[in-house]
């Protein structure tokens, strides 16, 4: 039996730990009254001041209180429509109370109650507005946050109270290291809310919650299967099935679903090469059910919106039907993820953490790179045969945070690499959109995505549009494929004809101001690239071309062997039928895969009895995978050529120059002149009298001793891995000087001043340190003759004088340097 998503039994003592005066004030609401007052909170003018106003009236802090809630809908509001667990809200707050504690109907609290009517209770809102008012579900969930607090200070403290609200085993190290790290966004429904990052939040250590290191052993053991899934993380099998359409169907039939059985974890085959990532466009149970349904289809993994929990259809073996690409199926790993591609409100930042750390766990185990050519959206799928593309699906949507979700994953879209608007024809370009801060023109969510609401404007996308000329009035970018007979792409929801989504890579025909001229689905489009907000980030990557100077190059929805390679096989030659897209003559794209498999796996028969059944075909045949348009496609490397990443040349256009003083001990710095090109970085060599310093390597050089009379020039080269590492020097400096002694602290006169004693001289503080030092006395500032010894012994003469020492300092390669003491006081006899 599966464990329960919230455990969470609320009863009168949960209400008294808070407020002792009322042990029953849930269970007499009515009569005794609310204990939290919400008028503020739901007078609030704004999302942001309703956490505000939530923490006053509750004592819970304000930092807690977006971190959990962030953690539950990322600040999102479903417009009164519950979750798959039942929770409604910004806090997710459940409408059902706990069937059990252990799953087996033991162990239940007395008065156990659902969240919302928990909530209820301590506020005296209704459950209705608890579920439809975001201002009223934020007061709710403060409030019985704060009912689960025992009393302490500091965040720490909040700890147990946060573990049994989110009733999941990572939940409350989510949510401290959501405090960590600070958030911000701008909600599907227009609502700015910004938790600031706090480092001195100390994260818990990750375990398993205590109850299920009991049940979810059981619970694996009775399903007679176990999960893929990283120590840790809260997963469950929920097998699919694997049966035919009938009992009396004979084993052979071909009528079977919901997947094929394969080996691609082991020598039989295919390979894994993808993990595609789907929405359900669905709610979390029904959408289970249809995996479990034999009639359906089946992919690898449901995650549920309001937690983040997994459950696991399919082992990595096997094939899913889930992609509408028979090749992709064959490579992939399908993750569907609850929720709706015309809305961001189903996708919670648990559900980011729990899914990037699977994705992560998967794509170690099973060698599958982890990029934007690898790790793909269900809209990347390419069509299979000429017309299908049109037919496509286009999930997980304008909404889903590929930059966030790829920092999760610990490959951030371009690296560390910043964006550039010095790009220039033949540069290859990574595209990164930003999510918050890029809201792009989206129309008609409702209507392409029901239940979606309307698109909200201003809400974050992981797209930037393309046009047809650099224009922003321009027409959209148009795609044969996607939208035969279309001559310009839309705002539309679904439309994706001119979306370059944040990850994918292009290659600059032209640049006009800030729009940079690239290839898009056989057509030159046009993409914005403002100085002062840049989108591109410069990188390398292989290139394709046509080899034919008249005949344009093919392209493929599926890399299969060509039709030798099915002779005496038993299975039938699969066609090689090309998509509605060409790659003409004086056109370049980005190669994302050079290295693929080509291969076709067979099959069709339930025992795999059929000739061929459950084999892996492989060709000769060799095809690369491309950026192409807004997905990832195929073309045969007999119709191009393939050019290695090549690093872009960079001049100088101004030498390097050498400042400071060209002394002995002094310090001289390089600056790196000018460069045709942005550059990331530069390295330095030094020279003196043209001979290479070793280790002389920084920006800086202090010339030594032994450069005494000779001069120095520096080199500069470029350090950046796409340009080429082209080197400038500057000028050579005049010879070098000698160096100068500084006083850190002058020379001292030590002992008595009476006639008879001995004066003793201290040289001070040098900098460098003198290899030599001389002393000369004076009496009244006049040199004693032959008093050069670092002491001196008073006597007769000096009566009534006033003693003072000049030091004098040298060392090789330094001009000599002196420096007097202060005088001591007139010589006495006593």
């Amino acid at each position: 039996m599966r464990t329960p998503h919230r455990g969470i039994a609320v009863a009168v003592a949960a209400a008294a730990a808070l407020f002792p005066a009322a042990p029953s004030a849930l269970a007499t609401a009515s009569t005794a009254g609310p204990r939290v007052s919400c008028t503020a909170t739901l007078s609030a003018p704004t999302r942001e001041a309703a956490f505000g106003e939530a923490a006053k009236a509750t004592g819970a802090p304000e930092p807690l209180l977006k971190a959990v809630a962030y953690m539950l809908s990322r600040w999102d509001d479903h417009r009164g429509k519950p979750s798959s667990d039942g929770g409604y809200g910004v806090f997710d707050l459940g409408d059902r109370a706990p069937e059990a504690w252990d799953g087996a109907d033991k162990g239940r609290a007395a008065g156990a109650t659902s969240q919302i009517a928990a909530a209820a209770g301590l506020t005296g809102l209704t459950a209705d507005v608890l579920r439809r008012d975001p201002n009223a579900n934020i007061c709710g969930g403060a409030a019985l946050l704060a009912s689960y607090h025992d009393g302490g200070d500091g965040l720490g403290s909040w700890r147990d109270a946060v573990a049994r609200f989110g009733a999941k085993n990572d939940f409350v190290r989510q949510v401290y290291q959501t405090l960590r790290s600070g958030q911000s966004r701008v909600t599907a429904d227009g609502q700015r809310v910004t938790l600031a990052a706090d480092e001195s939040v100390t994260l818990p250590a990750m375990r398993l919650a205590a109850d299920e290191s009991v049940t979810l052993p059981a619970m694996r053991l009775a399903a007679g299967a176990d999960v893929d899934c990283p120590a840790g993380l809260d997963c469950e099998p929920i097998p699919a099935p694997y049966a035919k359409g009938s009992a009396a169907e004979p084993d052979n039939t071909t009528d079977y679903g919901n997947h094929d059985l394969a080996d691609r974890t082991g020598p039989g085959g295919p390979t894994l090469d993808y993990i595609v990532i789907h929405d359900t466009e669905g709610y979390y149970d029904p959408s289970v059910r249809l995996a479990q349904d034999p009639t359906y289809l089946a992919w690898n993994y449901t995650i549920r919106s309001s937690d983040g929990h997994i459950a696991q259809h399919l082992d990595a073996k096997d094939v899913g039907w889930h992609a509408g690409n028979w090749y992709v199926n064959m490579h992939s790993i399908g993750i569907e993820h609850e929720g709706f591609a015309g809305t961001a409100a189903w996708f919670t930042e648990s559900m980011y953490q729990t899914s990037a750390t699977l994705v992560k766990h998967l794509a170690q185990k099973y060698g599958i790179p982890l990029d934007r050519a690898h790790v793909i959206g269900h809209d990347q799928v390419p069509g299979t045969v000429l017309g299908a593309t049109k037919s496509m699906h286009w999930d997980p949507g304008p909404y889903w945070d590929w930059d966030h979700y790829f920092d999760l994953l610990g490959a951030p879209i371009g690296g560390d690499l910043k964006t550039t608007a010095d790009v220039a024809p033949g540069d290859v370009v990574e595209v990164r959109t930003g999510y918050r801060d890029n809201p792009q023109p989206v129309t008609g969510c409702a209507a392409a995505s029901p239940p979606s609401p309307d698109c909200v404007t201003g809400a974050g996308t992981n797209f930037l549009p393309l046009h047809q000329s650099p224009s922003e009035t321009a027409p959209l970018a148009a795609d044969p494929g996607w939208k035969p007979g279309s001559t310009a792409g839309s705002t539309y929801a679904s439309d994706i004809s001119a979306r370059v989504v944040s990850g994918h890579k292009l290659v600059v025909a032209q640049v006009q101001g800030d729009w940079i001229g690239v290839w898009w689905a056989g057509s030159l489009a046009w993409l914005h690239n403002p100085a002062d907000r840049p989108v591109v980030v410069r990188t390398q990557a292989k290139t394709v071309t046509v080899k034919s100077a008249t005949a344009p190059a093919a392209v493929y929805g599926r890399a299969y062997p060509e039709a030798s390679a099915y002779t005496g096989t038993g299975i039938p030659v699969q066609a090689l039928s090309p998509l509605e897209y060409k790659i003409p003559a004086g056109q370049t794209y980005a190669v994302s895969d050079d290295d693929l498999v080509t291969d076709y796996y067979r099959a069709t028969t339930f025992d795999g009895s059929a000739p061929g059944d459950r084999t892996d075909l492989k060709g000769q045949d060799r095809y690369y995978q491309l950026w192409y348009a807004h997905r990832q496609v195929f073309v045969r490397t007999a119709e191009v050529d393939l050019h290695d990443a090549q690093r872009s040349p960079v001049s100088s256009t101004a030498p390097p120059v050498i400042s400071g003083s060209a002394k002995v001990g002094g310090e001289l710095t390089a600056s790196p002149g000018t460069w045709s090109r942005q550059v990331a970085g530069f390295t330095y060599q030094w020279y003196v009298d043209g001979a290479k310093v070793p280790g002389a390597t920084e920006p800086a050089y202090r010339p030594g001793a032994g450069d005494l009379g000779k001069s120095v020039l520096v080199e500069v080269t470029v350090d950046d891995p796409y340009f080429t590492a082209t080197s400038a020097r500057s000028a050579a400096t005049g010879p070098v000087a000698p160096g100068m002694f500084t006083s850190a602290q002058p020379p001292a006169v030590s002992g008595t001043p009476k006639i008879g004693r001995t004066l003793t001289a201290s040289p001070g503080a040098w900098t460098p340190a003198p290899e030599k030092v001389a002393y000369q006395w004076l009496r009244d500032g006049v040199p004693v003759k032959g008093a050069t010894g670092r002491t001196y012994h008073l006597k007769g003469h000096d009566r009534g004088a006033r003693i003072a020492v000049r030091v004098t300092v040298s060392a090789k390669a330094y001009a000599k340097a002196t420096a007097t003491s202060a005088a001591t006081r007139p010589v006495t006899t006593r």
